[in-house]
């Protein structure tokens, strides 16, 4: 599971129990990576919180199925397997087309952006990318390109920020060698209208 302690959803009280129960899934199963954070259920709080606000809110305008497609870049990118097997299994679902999902997956993993997305997309993976592996590089040159293919400023800062988790959560698993044993892939908190319900579904 990690290469730390956890506590198991059937130990736990108090606090982390209470947090165990907003976010397990069937058979009160709980995602390893939220198992790893069990001893400072503080950052549990926090890393969910991140997660539904960036990723799963309502507000956001980019669409769902390419905010997903940012993550599992990031995670390539940065040869994250765990949050690449978790979200590839959720844009699979959510597509509801095999062939559309492995064709994206395939052009991720080659870095060839042009078989499959549009220029708009493409442009956008080109900053997701310079974000990653070289954040330091990056200027208000990639912001005015990305502008000059059609994303307004709200939506690059969602590019950004579903960016900056991904490389968050990557670090954390790759971190703390956080497997998939046990975990149900492809489940995320549904309820893009209630930012306080983590339930996994």
């Amino acid at each position: 599971m990690a290469w730390i302690e956890t506590v198991a959803y059937e130990d736990a009280v108090g606090q982390l129990l209470k947090l165990y129960d907003r976010i397990k899934g069937p058979g009160d199963n709980v995602d390893n990576i939220m198992l790893a954070h069990s001893l400072r259920p503080h950052t549990m709080e926090g890393h969910m919180a991140l997660y539904k606000h960036v990723l799963h809110h309502s507000r956001n305008t980019v669409a769902k199925w390419f905010l997903e497609v940012i993550g599992i870049y990031t995670s390539i990118l940065n040869k994250c397997d765990y949050c690449v097997e978790h979200h590839y299994a959720g844009l699979t679902r959510m597509l509801n087309d095999g062939t559309r999902s492995k064709a994206i997956r395939v052009a991720l993993e080659a870095s060839d952006w042009t078989t499959v997305f549009v220029p708009k997309e493409a442009a956008a993976l080109g900053y997701v990318r310079k974000l990653t592996e070289s954040p330091a590089k990056i200027s208000d040159s990639e912001i005015r390109s990305l502008r000059s293919v059609g994303w307004e400023d709200g939506e690059i800062l969602e590019i950004n920020q579903v960016t900056a988790y991904f490389n968050y959560a990557n670090r954390t698993v790759l971190g703390l060698g956080i497997n998939t044993d046990t975990d149900i892939l492809g489940r995320s908190p549904g309820d893009s209208a209630d930012p306080t319900n983590w339930q996994h579904q």
